[in-house]
């Protein structure tokens, strides 16, 4: 479980980060508030980020090795 909480933390630093600061310079441009609108919704995203991968990664997981279960069978 250490680990798995490790991931979600890191994936989440990363992933809410890139992709707040994209959608809110996009939205609203290089504004005098940039920054300041950024963090407080990289902050929200990050809160919300961490329990959703560390319940959606074990599902997304599973349908990726169902996916490619015969894939990897013919390269065995």
């Amino acid at each position: 479980m250490k680990k798995k909480l490790a991931f979600a933390i890191i994936m989440a630093i990363f992933t809410t980060g890139i992709v707040t600061f994209a959608a809110i310079s996009v939205n609203i441009g290089f504004t005098q508030n940039f920054i300041k609108i950024w963090l407080k919704s990289w902050g929200i995203s990050y809160i919300v980020a961490i329990p959703s991968i560390l319940i959606i990664a074990p599902k997304v997981q599973s349908l990726v090795d169902f996916l490619f279960k015969e894939t990897d069978k013919k390269i065995t």
